[in-house]
């Protein structure tokens, strides 16, 4: 019977409308979740045959769940370094749990980049899901992977331990005294002998005192600090006869530790370079004729092998690897001004312990240590699917792919259709209150319709039964 078909069609209509309105309940309860991707319920008729012509029957409508997850959020600025968010394709690859991860335990995929730092040191969300990534090998490679998703594991920023640099380069800024006058051991002096100003650093009552020097601090393999000198003495003519002057722009030049023990199997002291430094006639330096290095012309480097390597070594009693210097001396000068050190930069950093975490747009995660060390960690991977609104929504704002998905491919952000990350960010609820509340409106007088039809198919009937009456 028709009226029947039309008290079935409201009841569908109530349905429908009821689904359509937990939908909306959820998006306007979720307004402020990060990452959260609004629910809608789409409605579709339901046709039935005409079986007996002249006459309907009522179909009603079905309501269809879609849930918008390729949908993207507003990123909007937040307070943590470790607050990410998404610009583009792309999830987080995500556990539930950090330690002991295996191939057989379970991941999933979310927008909600809420990270912070656990007491284990793991990143970890509002919904306690573990941020997995590649992770960078102590010399500083990564090997990605864009299908096995076994090959990303938690990130964590505490096991790192300390971070030491050892020192490769040194640069040196400073002036010599073009007027300097010749001490009264320059006529002695002898860089190859106890005269040498190595010599006089190790044992002030011999060799001979330089007239300039400007200290070095170098950073061994292991964290520990030394001293190296680079020391200058202005050469002295001849008395004659005949009479020799002191020969012009020219300096005699020697490098040494200290104390000198810090070196050994050396021919003096402590001392690791000797020689000539020259400077051209408008005060700079003549590095192409100087023989501080050994020929010259010789790159201004200094080879020191470890505790048990070949001369000059570090001290035996060091324990600690060899490491070469590159002194960039090209900012010392020679001017009629007061010899002065003006700057000494060198690169190393002794141990230092991890302050902070940042995040960069490339999605690699990496670690600020207390003595300006940077040292990367990992990078984030990202799952890039075919059809993200195919995903099935999971508890903590998270995902599981489904055959309507499609199969995942994990990428490295920014890199093959993969999304940036944008650090100290988070994405919004894609949720918009105005279409909710406007939605909320057109649901409930819809369902009251659907009431309405009801009520009217049971008043029909009961005029129907009133016939007999």
């Amino acid at each position: 019977m028709s009226i029947n078909s039309a008290m079935l069609a409201g009841v569908s209509g109530l349905v429908a409308n009821s689904s359509a309105l937990a939908a909306i309940s959820d998006n306007i309860a979720n307004v402020n979740t990060v990452g959260y991707k609004r629910n809608q319920v789409n409605f579709s008729n339901i046709v039935t045959a005409l079986s007996v012509p002249g006459r309907y029957s009522a179909g009603g409508v079905q309501g269809s769940a879609r849930q918008y997850v390729s949908q993207q959020g507003l990123v909007q600025a937040a307070g943590s370094p470790t607050d990410l968010a998404i610009v583009g394709d792309g999830f987080f690859v995500v556990a539930d749990r950090g330690g002991d991860l295996t191939p057989g335990d379970a991941r999933s995929f979310t927008r909600a980049g809420q990270f912070t730092v656990d007491a284990d040191g793991y990143l970890v969300n509002n919904s306690n899901n573990y941020l997995l990534g590649w992770q960078y090998a102590a010399n500083g490679d990564i090997s990605t992977n864009a299908s096995d998703i076994n090959s990303l594991t938690p990130i964590n920023v505490k096991d790192l331990g300390a971070a030491v640099q050892a020192t490769t380069d040194i640069s040196i800024s400073a002036n010599l005294d073009r007027n300097q006058v010749p001490s009264t051991g320059a006529a002695t002096y002898s860089n190859s002998s106890a005269a040498s100003m190595a010599n006089y650093a190790a044992d002030p009552t011999t060799g001979t005192k330089p007239d300039f020097t400007a200290e070095m601090s170098v950073v061994d393999s292991q964290g520990g600090q030394h001293k190296i000198v680079l020391a200058f003495i202005k050469p002295a003519g001849s008395a004659g006869p005949p009479v020799v002057p002191p020969p012009a722009n020219t300096w005699n030049a020697e490098i040494y530790a200290v104390p000198a023990t810090d070196v050994s199997a050396l021919s003096q002291p402590g001392q690791l370079a000797r020689g000539l430094v020259k400077f051209n006639q408008d005060g700079s330096i003549d590095m192409a004729n100087s023989t501080l290095f050994g020929a010259a012309g010789a790159a201004p480097v200094i080879t020191l092998a470890d505790s048990g390597g070949a001369a000059p070594k570090w001290g035996t009693n060091l324990g600690i690897a060899g490491q070469t210097l590159t002194l960039d001396m090209d900012s010392i000068t020679q001017y009629a001004s007061p010899s002065t050190v003006n700057q000494v930069n060198a690169n190393g950093a002794s141990v230092g312990n991890i302050v902070g975490v940042q995040v960069d747009q490339d999605g690699n995660v990496t670690a600020l240590f207390d003595n300006s060390q940077v040292r990367k960690i990992a990078r984030i991977g990202l799952a890039v699917f075919p059809n993200p609104d195919g995903l099935q929504g999971l508890s903590g704002n998270t995902y599981r792919a489904t055959i309507g998905s499609g199969t995942f491919v994990l990428k490295s952000p920014g890199v093959g259709g993969g999304g940036q990350i944008s650090p100290s960010s988070l994405e919004a609820s894609t949720v918009d209150l105005s279409s909710e509340f406007t939605g909320l409106i057109t649901t409930q007088k819809a369902y009251s319709a659907s009431s309405k039809i009801i009520t009217t198919a049971d008043q029909m009937l009961d005029e129907l039964l009133n016939i007999i009456r």
